[in-house]
């Protein structure tokens, strides 16, 4: 798989063609993707299936949801869709009851649905705005470990990959809701992981910087807003969603059983 060519106009290598990621097999587990109906969240789903994992799809829009489906299967995988609205309790726990009832088990789960800051996210942000992000991006991630803990260790262990973000590790000016709220995600990924390590759960998360996917295609086509956020790459072009991915399965993948904890960043240097 080759990614977009870069600003100097050099192909980049999409890192799901390296030699770990060859190795893979995920074949006989579940993976469970939230926010899986499009940019990273779709990418990584595909990719569970390609190394042969069943995948589950949960987000609140259904046709972009049996797209998804659909690619899963094409990539050889089997894969269903949930409807689910990662803020609301009751759903996470339809969502996971039903991941057991059609599949059997949950092994891996990526907890990708999240929100941007839209543009509010600072001292002047309303309660609705404070809200919507905090909901999405922390009680989302909260109680989705809540429900897939559970299942995980009826199949012996597992793996949970939580999606964060570079501002969780490096605020910017006027961004402080969405970094707390990414912030806020890290630490429960680190305390869930100290919780569940002794009884073979894995928990970590990613933080990606700015992504090529429609959440940041606004900022981006910004001649001015790109030429700045181009700045805090220092490898001097934005991150492709098949590297987030690849960071995914490798956090969920047998090459990465002594890592727990961890907050990696996907970020080209941003956080430096």
């Amino acid at each position: 798989m080759r990614l977009p060519s870069g600003l100097g106009g050099a192909t980049i290598l999409s890192p799901l063609t390296n030699h770990f990621s060859l190795s893979m097999s995920f074949k006989g587990k579940v993976a469970l993707v939230t926010g899986g109906t499009a940019g990273i969240g779709r990418v990584t789903a595909i990719a569970f299936a390609e190394r042969g994992a069943n995948v589950v799809v949960a987000g609140r829009r259904e046709a972009e949801g049996a797209e998804t489906v659909a690619l899963i299967q094409k990539a050889g995988g089997d894969g269903l869709f949930v409807p689910t609205d990662v803020t609301v309790e009751a759903e996470i726990a339809a969502l996971v009851a039903r991941t057991q009832e059609h599949f059997g088990r949950l092994d891996f789960a990526f907890n990708n649905a999240g929100v941007g800051g839209e543009g509010r996210g600072g001292l002047s942000a309303t309660g609705e705005v404070y809200d919507r992000i905090m909901n999405i991006n922390t009680r989302g991630v909260f109680f989705s470990m809540k429900h897939q803990i559970p299942a995980m260790l009826l199949s012996g262990g597992g793996a949970i990959v939580n999606n964060a973000s570079v501002l969780g590790l490096r605020p910017i000016a006027g961004s402080a809701i969405y970094s707390a709220s990414k912030a806020a995600a890290i630490s429960l990924t680190k305390s869930v992981a100290l919780e569940f390590a002794p009884k073979g759960i894995r928990v970590n998360a990613v933080c990606a910087a700015i992504i090529e996917t429609d959440m940041t295609e606004k900022a981006r086509s910004n001649q001015e807003t790109r030429r700045d956020l181009l700045e805090r790459h220092p490898v001097g072009r934005f991150g492709q969603p098949e590297e987030v991915a690849a960071a995914v399965l490798y956090l969920c993948s047998s090459e990465a059983a002594f890592i727990t904890g961890a907050a990696l960043p996907i970020d080209g240097g941003f956080a430096l």
